[in-house]
């Protein structure tokens, strides 16, 4: 018997259901996955175009683009990072009845999460192409980098939650230090400035935002939609993030092995 196809439909089922139990018991159940993010574009809007007047700095740094348009082609990417990392961290601790099954492949928890995380995401691509043509903005074939930039995105946080998912088994306050990162993370990468903006003294630091990995994937969204360029020709920042993602993945699955034997005695 062939057991992949096994395994692709149990994956898939515990994704499913990772996701609908999320919001379970609440009136308008999945819809919370969706109101959320809505509330925060609106909200940045009105503070950086109405009340800050952004679409300004992005005119000085050569993006004629709606800011709003902009503004969501980069939140897009950052709300599915910000969802999967939080999420896959918990894979071992949410399915803990899983990980005391000696017969659970529980290597395969983490992956579930980042599916279920997925779902929401799909569906954001889904409005930001939308709102993509309702601004009158020309069909471009350079679009079709969206899905490849979103499985950077996914390979870049497995390799991650490998890690915190094992981790914050035995040290629970790395829940916290990992929102407070997010946090910090949001204004690092950048989401809602454009790095042109950085001129003068300051136009150093941007190869310090360029070595963000995050940063690879919001502006590679930003790029496909917008400036019309091809992944690859971002040069020496495609060999970058790939060799990060490659060695963070080989590293997180190396702390999973080293701590998966301990990982009952504390659940």
């Amino acid at each position: 018997m062939n057991r992949s196809p096994d395994k692709s439909r149990l994956i898939w089922k515990l994704a499913k259901n990772d996701f609908k139990t999320r919001y379970a018991g609440s009136y308008l159940g999945v819809i919370w996955a969706l109101v959320q993010p809505v509330v925060t574009v609106a909200l940045y809007y009105f503070v950086f175009e109405v009340v800050f007047d952004n679409r300004a700095q992005l005119l000085a740094s050569g993006i004629e683009a709606p800011y709003v348009l902009w503004l969501t082609a980069g939140l897009v990417p950052w709300f599915y990072f910000n969802e999967t990392v939080m999420q896959g961290m918990q894979a071992f601790l949410q399915y803990n009845y899983l990980v005391k099954k000696v017969v659970f492949e529980i290597r395969l928890l983490p992956l579930v999460k980042m599916i279920g995380s997925s779902f929401v995401h799909i569906f954001f691509m889904f409005v930001l192409v939308v709102m993509y043509f309702i601004y009158g903005m020309k069909p471009d074939i350079h679009m079709i980098q969206l899905p490849y930039y979103s499985f950077c995105m996914f390979v870049l946080v497995l390799g991650g939650s490998y890690i915190t998912s094992s981790v914050v088994i035995f040290f629970r306050d790395l829940n916290q230090i990992v929102n407070i990162l997010l946090q910090i993370g949001m204004w690092a990468t950048p989401i809602m400035w454009d790095i042109a903006l950085l001129k003068g003294k300051w136009e150093g630091l941007r190869i310090f935002f360029k070595l963000n990995p995050v940063y690879y994937i919001v502006n590679g969204y930003r790029e496909a939609l917008f400036e019309g360029r091809w992944f690859w020709q971002d040069g020496w920042i495609n060999l970058y993030f790939w060799a990060f993602a490659i060695l963070l993945m080989l590293f997180g699955r190396k702390i999973y092995k080293d701590l998966k034997p301990h990982f009952a005695d504390v659940l």
